[in-house]
């Protein structure tokens, strides 16, 4: 029964009549056929055994993992840098490019709707559709194994979601300091420096912030493809299965991704009190 306000702000039921109902019910039985359609194929790719076997792998894994080996780090302290990098320089291609692509996405500030809009959008939705770790298989595939492909994977990625935030912020701008200095006779790179971007300046600050953190995150694991990073080391102990070595640099990316949201949640905080 769908719920309807009064006047005075009280709530009064409706009955749905027959014809809302039935498709309504319809509506749920057809989701339970998929689920349980689904749950059929499911069922037929998956081995039983080692799902019900689970927990005793699990606790045998975490019992040769413990304790951690600590005398590991040294060899971990290169590879963290590695990754901090390919996560900073990264972000930073992606601010190069991703500007002016917003700036050419945007409906209000792009030259041509018709031609240089639609092409951005369509880098911009290939961009933020691949995963990182697809990207990273490409560029390694491309550039050969290291910290080289690891940065060029994370551009790749950042640039469509840093584009379509910052374009998106630019087409909700207040249009009244663009008329004014238009009206001055300013040019078109005049009117985005003194019109446009104080308006889209914080919004930029925090999204670059956020999506350094994000890239924090990914460029842990994209050393799994061979793209360089503490995920180069990660792999190569799951290999050996040096368990110990495991449980070290899992405790190293999580201290390291904590470190990395401390500082954007200060970054952010200080941008909000600007």
């Amino acid at each position: 029964m769908p719920i309807k306000f009064l006047d005075d702000g009280s709530k009064a039921w409706k009955r749905h009549d027959l014809k809302t109902s039935l498709r309504i019910w319809f509506g749920w039985l057809a989701g339970l056929i998929l689920f349980v359609y689904c749950w059929q194929i499911i069922s037929e790719a998956t081995t039983w055994f080692f799902v019900f076997d689970a927990p005793r792998i699990a606790q045998d894994i975490f019992t040769r993992a413990m304790p951690p080996r600590w005398e590991y780090i040294n060899q971990l302290w290169e590879p963290l840098w590695d990754t901090f990098n390919i996560a900073t320089i990264g972000t930073g291609i992606a601010i190069i490019f991703g500007v002016p692509m917003a700036f050419l996405t945007a409906s209000n500030t792009t030259p041509s709707r018709y031609i240089i809009r639609p092409i951005c959008m369509i880098f911009i939705v290939a961009s933020r559709s691949i995963n990182s770790l697809i990207w990273a298989l490409l560029t390694v595939a491309i550039l050969g194994p290291g910290v080289l492909a690891g940065v060029v994977a994370i551009s790749l990625r950042s640039i469509g979601f840093f584009a379509k935030l910052v374009y998106e912020a630019i087409e909700e701008i207040d249009e009244t300091p663009v008329e004014a200095i238009k009206a001055t006779g300013a040019s078109r790179l005049q009117i985005m420096v003194y019109a446009v971007w104080p308006q889209v300046k914080a919004i930029f600050v925090g999204v670059a912030v956020f999506r350094w953190d994000v890239n924090i995150r990914h460029s842990t694991v994209l050393g799994l493809v061979g793209a360089g990073g503490i995920g180069l080391q990660l792999s190569s102990s799951l290999n050996t299965l040096a368990w110990p070595q495991v449980s070290l640099i899992i405790l190293a990316i999580f201290i390291t991704v904590v470190f990395s949201e401390a500082i954007s949640a200060k970054i952010r905080a200080f941008i909000t009190n600007k």
